[in-house]
């Protein structure tokens, strides 16, 4: 079973001749889209090697929609190493960068320009009418796996997606203990 090591998302209109660079410029087959696995409906073209601590990893150039791309590192078996995953991260964004395509998303992200965040919401419900906490967390070191983060992510990382969180109606009747380490955390980042 392939798992998603590194998965780039960015926004913008491709020629035909960009996209056929971009096959060259990967060493992907074009016409050999993934038929299986997580994010396959998207694929265009992909091809497997090996990084030396990696059993199986996939390196594949995806499309959703009209104009939204996706690059993405996949593994099966051992995760790949630190440097491989470093290394096509700068990969993408050269690649996202020299297209003149918008980045919209990298996951993991390591900085907080790779963090995709909702449009931040209408101003909190009045003294939280019809408003509820559901979530199963009252501290924030509960909340990061919530919000797709390890405990080990980037703190301008954290930063970002605690800002989106706050951003929510919900926000208004969050645990007292979560809302000030929220506040905390964000006035030491």
């Amino acid at each position: 079973m392939l798992l998603p090591a590194l998965l780039a998302f960015s926004y913008g209109g491709l020629t035909s001749d960009q996209v056929r660079w971009l096959h060259d410029t990967l060493q992907l087959e074009e016409g050999t889209p993934r038929t299986e696995g997580y994010g396959a409906a998207a694929s265009i073209a992909h091809r497997t090697f090996t990084d030396g601590t990696s059993d199986h990893l996939v390196l594949e150039l995806g499309r959703v929609g009209e104009d939204t791309w996706a690059f993405s590192l996949y593994f099966e078996g051992e995760r790949p190493s630190d440097e491989t995953v470093e290394s096509h991260r700068r990969l993408f964004r050269e690649l996202i960068e020299q297209l003149g395509l918008t980045l919209l998303e990298i996951t993991p992200a390591a900085t907080a320009d790779e963090v995709f965040a909702a449009r931040p919401q209408p101003g909190n419900v009045e003294g939280g009418v019809g408003v509820s906490w559901d979530l199963p967390y009252k501290e924030l070191d509960q909340a990061w796996f919530h919000l797709g983060l390890r405990k080990d992510a980037p703190r301008e990382v954290k930063a970002v997606k605690l800002r989106e969180l706050m951003s929510f109606p919900i926000w208004s009747v969050a645990p007292e203990p979560l809302r000030s380490q929220a506040e905390e955390f964000l006035r030491d980042t």
